[in-house]
């Protein structure tokens, strides 16, 4: 069965220096109010950028006639596709110091199109660095350097359709340029979902998850876009390689394994066959108070290795539960919820709920009408999830520090990390502002044997010093986290920002070998250099 045809229709102008929709930004009455809550912040924010101050120079290569009609030097495109979404690239939007912009923006239409410009490129010595929907994070979607004669952004947003339905095996080929909100749309009228729902959702392809391993909002058991992918396709510059559809396959290392996380370092993704579910009718949620936080860990990790996989089981500590609306009593928020689309799930939340009381835990009524959110609590803190990134950028534009980063530890090691991490970056955001910091934590996805911290750092800046002393944040986050031995990333990317650390994470028999897998497909080296290795 075939899909139904989708052009991501830009509804809404999108921000080229910021997240989301231009017309979501905050107004400067509003950024005044928000940065009146930190102190040392500016009086004034910071002007929106324009892109005609950037003074885009003309382009330093020019594609083969056959490849014109697929690329464009439109002076906004390039500087729409010149970083990520991360404060950082924000900052440095808003100071004026975007970093190179790309000479070149590429929209293929079909895998042929990939094909003859990773050839062409080859030829003309010019970088191909694959942009998804440009909401990486982690200085996953800039080119950083001079090593190349030129650079292009690889967008695929044209290929952005649902192919094939397989609705016998719960599962659909879907084009890599699909947009979150058009994927969905698109598998609507047959009654299925792929349910991956990062936060990046309304701006981000197929294509960008699989590529950085995206996680979604599920808490447990499936936790990360691997855990939906039945196989993938992918344009090389030594040719294509596609996987077998297999529900499951024991011969040898995996060739999807290969391509999840590469970040377009190896090939670039044009398509996946993906797993679907029915939409879930079933739901139920509730929200959990503690006064202490380690109560609330030992709590939620009864309940992750209880193998009851609520959807949702997301722990703010106290200053995130005040942040999101969640709390407002110095209370841990643990918010619950249960999905199915076969048979009611009020017995599981009970159990989960009866869980978190045996470690002190407080817990109203919860709320289990089909489809209704579980209570105000759950209701802020969504609300609050999905306005943050705005809140992000008007912070920004205020002259403050807004880090976040997240990782994964095992639960023996969990809140002495999370004790270092506020102590540390905390005393480092000291020294380095003058002004102390507010750091936040919750816990965004859990596993029988660890859990996933996310940490907010809201601090002030110094005017034009905000990137630098971003840096100095990251690089004592970092050490803190090699330290206790959690990841550099559990489902942001490696990127350019986190590619010292990860380099020390991995061993070094497995960094030569994914060297050599480099140069075997990408033997000129165009593949998004300086991601993941050399």
């Amino acid at each position: 069965m075939t899909g139904t045809e989708s052009s991501n229709p830009p509804s809404r102008a999108r921000s080229w220096w910021g997240w989301g929709w231009a017309d979501a930004q905050l107004g400067e009455a509003e950024c005044i109010a928000l940065g009146g809550q930190l102190p040392g912040t500016l009086a004034r924010p910071l002007p929106l950028p324009d892109v005609a101050s950037l003074q885009v120079p003309a382009p330093a290569v020019a594609v083969r006639r056959s490849l014109s009609h697929l690329v464009t030097a439109d002076p906004e495109q390039r500087a729409a596709h010149t970083m990520g979404k991360a404060y950082r690239d924000v900052m440095r939007a808003l100071r004026g110091r975007s970093g190179r912009v790309p000479d070149l923006v590429a929209h293929p239409e079909t895998d042929q199109d990939v094909a003859d410009l990773l050839e062409w490129a080859g030829e003309a010595g010019a970088a191909v660095v694959p942009y998804g929907g440009g909401s990486s994070v982690t200085g996953g979607v800039e080119y950083r350097g001079d090593a190349h004669a030129a650079v292009v952004s690889l967008d695929l947003t044209r290929m952005n359709r649902v192919l094939e339905i397989d609705k016998e095996s719960l599962a659909a080929r879907i084009q890599a340029g699909t947009l979150g909100p058009a994927l969905e749309a698109q598998l609507r009228p047959h009654g299925l979902t792929l349910r991956h729902f990062p936060q990046s959702f309304e701006f981000s392809t197929l294509g960008g998850w699989l590529a950085t391993r995206a996680g979604g909002h599920y808490a447990t058991l499936r936790t990360h876009i691997d855990d939906f992918t039945e196989s993938l396709r992918a344009i090389t510059p030594i040719g294509a390689s596609e996987s077998w559809r297999l529900p499951a396959s024991g011969a040898g290392p995996s060739p999807d394994r290969l391509i999840l996380g590469s970040e377009g370092t190896l090939g670039i993704i044009t398509e996946a066959w993906m797993r679907l579910q029915e939409k879930p009718v079933f739901k139920s949620g509730a929200s959990v108070t503690f006064t202490s936080f380690n109560d609330a860990l030992r709590g939620l990790r009864s309940i992750a290795q209880s193998d009851l996989h609520p959807a949702n089981c997301r722990l703010l500590d106290p200053g995130e539960a005040a942040l999101a609306g969640a709390s407002h009593d110095g209370s841990a928020v643990l918010i619950l919820g249960f999905e199915s689309a076969h048979a009611p799930v009020d017995h599981r939340l009970g159990q989960a709920i009866e869980l978190a009381r045996s470690h002190h835990g407080h817990a109203e009524e919860p709320a289990t009408e089909p489809g209704t959110p579980a209570d105000a609590a759950v209701d802020a803190w969504r609300t609050a999830f999905l306005r943050m990134p705005y809140l992000r950028d008007a912070l920004a534009r205020m002259g403050a520090i807004v880090e976040t980063f997240e990782t994964a530890v095992t639960w023996d090691r969990l809140p002495q990390l999370i004790d270092a991490v506020r102590t540390e970056v905390g005393n480092a955001a000291h020294l380095a502002t003058g002004h102390p910091a507010t750091i936040n934590c919750r816990i965004t996805h859990v596993y029988p044997d660890g859990a996933a911290p996310y940490f907010t750092v809201l601090a002030a800046g110094r005017p034009g010093s905000e990137v630098a002393i971003w840096d100095e944040l990251k690089t004592v986050a970092n050490e803190v986290l090699h330290r206790h031995k959690a990841t550099i990333t559990h489902h942001h990317a490696v990127g350019r920002d986190h590619r010292p650390a990860y380099d020390r994470q991995r061993p070094d028999v497995f960094a030569a070998a994914l060297r050599a897998a480099k140069d075997a497909l990408d033997p000129n080296g165009i593949l998004n250099p300086g991601l993941l290795i050399n």
